[in-house]
């Protein structure tokens, strides 16, 4: 039976039996039939269930007259991911703030759930990241049909016919490595912070450790950001009017 943390023990403990089910009906086994759901998993459903009630609180006090600390602190992420969209890719990117944002919002409260006692990073999983890295590499490939058709296979072929045969499989390898470098720099990261942070906190008193709290905080935000701005720019790439 693997470690589990407290939230992740719950979840099992209410949900192992349908959960095992599940799997088993789609063919899938899961190792620990009376604990199959994971840490990483967990941690990534209570980050869920945290954004969406956030989102629910926000959407209730929406007010035009008197906005509360929270509905601004929404709109300025909101507006400054729409603000860095709308420099990489043109006037026409208010249509991909939504994702992106959301995208940002995840990913953030994902590190940042690290620094909660009891409580561990998903991002720090392999497979979390690689999960978001999916998410952006599907939705830019998906915007780039959408955008230009058919004709978005032309984007795989360089700028000239004669060089198609040479700049597809380099176009193909690029693009999938973006998954690649997505997933490791976000995962490397968070682990390093993740094992950093736990460290120190298990070595030495209490209030030494605050400057890598503070660290750690400051890794999980600029992480965040840089996989929203990458995808943002992978996302430019696929909608550009050029190709």
């Amino acid at each position: 039976m693997p470690e589990q943390l407290w939230f992740t023990h719950t979840l099992n403990q209410m949900l192992a039996g349908p959960v095992t089910s599940l799997l088993l009906a789609v063919h899938v086994e899961p190792k620990y039939p009376a604990a199959p759901i994971s840490n990483s998993f967990a941690m990534e459903f209570l980050v869920f269930l945290f954004l969406v009630a956030v989102f629910l609180l926000v959407r209730s006090r929406l007010s035009v007259d008197d906005p509360g600390g929270l509905q601004h602190a929404f709109e300025g992420i909101e507006g400054f991911i729409q603000g860095q969209s709308n420099e990489i890719i043109g006037h026409h990117s208010e249509g991909y703030t939504a994702f992106l944002t959301t995208l940002f919002l995840f990913i953030v409260f994902s590190n940042l759930l690290g620094v909660v006692p009891t409580f561990e990073s998903p991002t720090a999983v392999p497979i979390v990241p690689l999960g978001c890295a999916l998410c952006a590499f599907f939705y830019y490939q998906a915007q780039g049909f959408k955008h230009a058709g058919i004709g978005y296979l032309k984007h795989f072929a360089g700028p000239m016919p004669a060089l198609a045969p040479l700049m597809v499989p380099i176009e193909l390898i690029s693009h999938l490595a973006r998954v690649l470098s997505l997933t490791i720099r976000l995962f490397a990261n968070m682990f390093a912070g993740d094992m950093v942070t736990l460290v120190f906190i298990s070595l030495l008193p209490i209030a030494f450790p605050i400057p890598f709290l503070g660290l750690h905080i400051f890794v999980s935000l600029l992480q965040a950001y840089i996989f929203v701005l990458l995808t943002t720019v992978y996302l430019q790439g696929a909608v550009s009017e050029e190709h």
